[in-house]
């Protein structure tokens, strides 16, 4: 196994990774920003109110690209399996 392999599978690994985490990350960030608006506007300063919503805002997002999530994980770890015998001299 040369070393332009193992980079080109380290580097599809992370682009996977960035891939399938990104929209759970969005969901957090916007709920987070919208919770802050929410804070300024009102002047309530409590640490704790952006965690429920957050958690919730998690879960729901879940719920709607789990199926996508897990799909693209295990189309990407069929495709490393199934090109196995390449990296094994």
């Amino acid at each position: 196994m040369t070393v332009e392999e193992v980079t080109d599978i380290a580097s599809s690994a992370l682009f996977m990774v960035i891939k399938v985490a990104a929209p759970v990350l969005l969901v957090s960030l916007i709920v987070g920003l919208i919770i802050s608006i929410f804070q300024t506007v009102t002047s309530i300063q409590e640490q704790t109110l952006t965690f429920v919503p957050k958690v919730l805002a998690i879960f729901l997002a879940l719920i709607v690209i789990g199926n996508w999530m897990l799909t693209e994980l295990s189309g990407y770890m069929v495709n490393l399996w199934s090109d196995f015998n390449l990296y094994v001299r």
